[in-house]
């Protein structure tokens, strides 16, 4: 084994995972190799909660039971601490930076080639979609690793919301650009807005996970709030964090990594 590699048995105990506010000599951070996720799965300190639309996350839906772990959960404080996101600064330690970001209002627009293209906001939204609470595990490529319980619902149901027209092969992610709030957005030589994309195969599939919390509470800003993408077969920057649009299309959109 290399040296940074963890055994499953290194798991942090059930016992002081759910004592997590207690002390236990860093147990919990040093299994989780620092928590968080990479690139798009941005995390960090714990975010305002959105305003009035912020009701639906507070019913804390049930766990769904297909997508478990099989391992404790990474301590909250890890998981919302050690975040990438770009557009608040090219360290994981952006979550202070990322408060400054409005989470509410909060509207997505779903436009290109669907039958109806529509703007709705993040809790209309929300209501229209059967939410649910998902464990997602992420090794990441700079040796951490994490498992976090996002609440959300499938992209596959958006798609359904969203009716593409049968020549849709692609689906394009925007994120917010919000220069004020975000000083990340001076390096003139990232392609702002920040975009990601995925087939139509992808997005049917079931594993894409369009999210609005995270430990049951409204998603705080530094993990991409207040709504994200999670794909949890790809790289961690491929999960577009703050959306503000989603478009369909017959070309391969070109994306902020390319």
């Amino acid at each position: 084994a290399r040296g940074w590699e963890l055994p499953e048995s290194a798991a942090t105990p059930e016992a002081a995972m759910l004592g997590r506010r207690t002390p236990s000599d860093g147990l919990g951070r040093r299994t989780a190799l620092g928590g968080g996720l990479a690139g798009a799965m941005a995390l960090g300190l714990a975010g305002r909660a959105r305003a009035a639309d912020a009701a639906p996350v507070a019913q804390n839906p049930a766990t769904n039971p297909v997508f478990v772990a099989g391992r404790a959960t990474t301590p909250e404080d890890d998981a919302t601490s050690y975040n990438n996101f770009y557009e608040f600064g090219e360290t994981k330690s952006i979550s202070r930076a990322a408060q400054k970001l409005p989470l509410a209002p909060w509207t997505v627009s779903i436009d290109g080639l669907v039958e109806s293209p529509m703007t709705l906001g993040l809790d209309d939204l929300e209501r229209r979609m059967p939410l649910e609470q998902r464990v997602y595990r992420h090794r990441c490529v700079e040796a951490w690793a994490m498992t976090v319980p996002w609440t959300g619902f499938p992209l596959a149901e958006l798609v359904k919301l969203a009716k593409p027209l049968s020549s849709a092969k692609f689906v394009t992610f925007t994120t917010a650009e919000l220069p004020k709030v975000m000083p990340g957005l001076r390096q003139s030589f990232y392609p702002w807005p920040y975009t990601e994309g995925v087939t139509m195969a992808e997005a049917t599939n079931p594993l894409p996970f369009l999210v609005t919390g995270l430990y049951g509470k409204p998603l705080p800003p530094q993990n991409g709030g207040p709504f994200r993408l999670a794909l949890p077969w790809k790289y961690g920057f491929k999960s577009a964090k703050s959306i503000v649009r989603i478009s369909f299309t017959d070309t391969e959109p070109h994306t902020f990594w390319e």
